[in-house]
């Protein structure tokens, strides 16, 4: 439907994010917890548990960087995305 709004659209932004063993869970402003797999990432999921811990968050909660990987996950990837292709 044109003009229709979808869920997935949002104004929310990330205000934490916590890394299980299998998952990155973020906790965003409008209330939601989204998980998306651990997996999604191959560097964090290659990552030593302090370089996993090592975080920030950028563009205001628009998204997480790992300085000591050099990755970087936004909201809208998280919401949207699939998994990060590995180099081959």
């Amino acid at each position: 439907m044109p003009g229709a709004n979808t869920a997935a659209e949002t104004d929310a932004v990330i205000r934490s994010v916590e890394l299980t063993d299998d998952e990155i869970v973020a906790r965003l402003s409008d209330g939601r917890t989204i998980a998306v797999p651990l997996a999604w990432s191959w560097r964090l999921s290659d990552a030593t548990a302090g370089q996993r811990q090592n975080f920030r968050l950028i563009g205001g909660g628009q998204g997480v960087h790992w300085p000591d990987i050099d990755e970087d996950i936004s909201l809208h990837g998280m919401l949207h995305g699939s998994p990060a292709p590995r180099p081959g």
